[in-house]
């Protein structure tokens, strides 16, 4: 469906510019939300219904605060710590939300 707000944010990799982790946030007209996440899952592009409820509820990045993201299966380098992904998913959300407007 055509969204009535995108947005995209992401950490760059030091070496590549790659996402380290990146996060896309859309909204719908009928309030509908996706968010997905890449760079930070070991099964590769992840959709977070965590993050995906609070919007619905709250489209700020304020919503997303208090939303717990698991670092279990997230990835894990010489960059960053799962713990450290699953932080980034909730950073790089809340940016890509405020890049939505």
């Amino acid at each position: 469906p055509v969204v009535d707000r995108a947005g995209y944010a992401k950490m760059r990799h030091p070496a590549s510019r790659f996402a380290l982790t990146g996060v896309f946030v859309a909204k719908t007209p009928g309030g509908d939300v996706r968010v997905a996440a890449t760079g930070a899952s070991e099964n590769g592009v992840m959709r977070v219904p965590a993050i995906e409820a609070a919007l619905k509820a709250n489209w700020s990045p304020g919503a997303i605060d208090g939303v717990p993201i698991s670092a279990d299966g997230m990835l894990a380098d010489i960059h960053g710590s799962p713990a450290y992904r699953a932080n980034l998913v909730k950073v790089m959300a809340q940016r890509a939300v405020t890049a939505a407007g």
